[in-house]
């Protein structure tokens, strides 16, 4: 199994490649089996909550929990000036690019 991160000041770029990769979340059991390769780029970004119960977020190149995945995997995912703002009460704002499963 080998995983690398590179994590550039403003942008994030990510790369993995595994065989067998299993991780355990409170979401549930991610199976990855075969290659992966994830490539995301994000730019300046912002995610504002303000409120109660809010969530707001910006996500390139993810597997998420839960997720099983057979056979190679390639995701490219890149954004630029994105924002997410959730204002209120129990909203939610999510910018997702190249993101596999979950909610």
């Amino acid at each position: 199994m080998r995983i690398q991160m590179i994590v550039v000041a403003v942008a994030s770029v990510f790369l993995a490649s595994s065989a067998f990769a299993q991780a355990r979340q409170s979401g549930g059991t991610t199976q990855i089996q075969g290659n992966t390769e994830i490539k995301a780029e994000q730019k300046n970004t912002t995610a504002v909550a303000v409120g109660e119960g809010n969530t707001a977020k910006n996500t390139a190149g993810a597997i998420k929990a839960g997720t099983q995945i057979q056979g190679n995997t390639k995701i490219n995912a890149s954004q630029k000036n994105t924002t997410a703002v959730a204002v209120g009460k129990n909203n939610k704002a999510v910018n997702e690019a190249g993101v596999i499963g979950g909610n």
